[in-house]
């Protein structure tokens, strides 16, 4: 490989949304340093759960609750 061209990897501590911390490695900051998450997979909806859209129907469905009021009537 080539010198010089590489990103520096190193371990540094990665603090959860609960205060929770681990260690990686990564090529963010410098040795050492602390990364505080503002979403971690604990607090995301994606993974615990949380709020979700519900199938709000189609497009057809979407264009008649919008304009079905509109008539072409003269």
């Amino acid at each position: 490989m080539k010198t010089g061209i590489h990103p520096d990897y190193h371990m540094i501590k990665v603090q959860m949304t609960d205060g929770t911390v681990f260690e990686t490695r990564s090529t963010w900051g410098k040795e050492g340093e602390t990364l505080a998450l503002e979403i971690d997979p604990t607090s995301h909806p994606a993974w615990t759960g949380g709020t979700r859209q519900l199938d709000q129907g189609g497009r057809v469905a979407q264009f008649n609750k919008r304009f079905g009021g509109l008539s072409l009537k003269r």
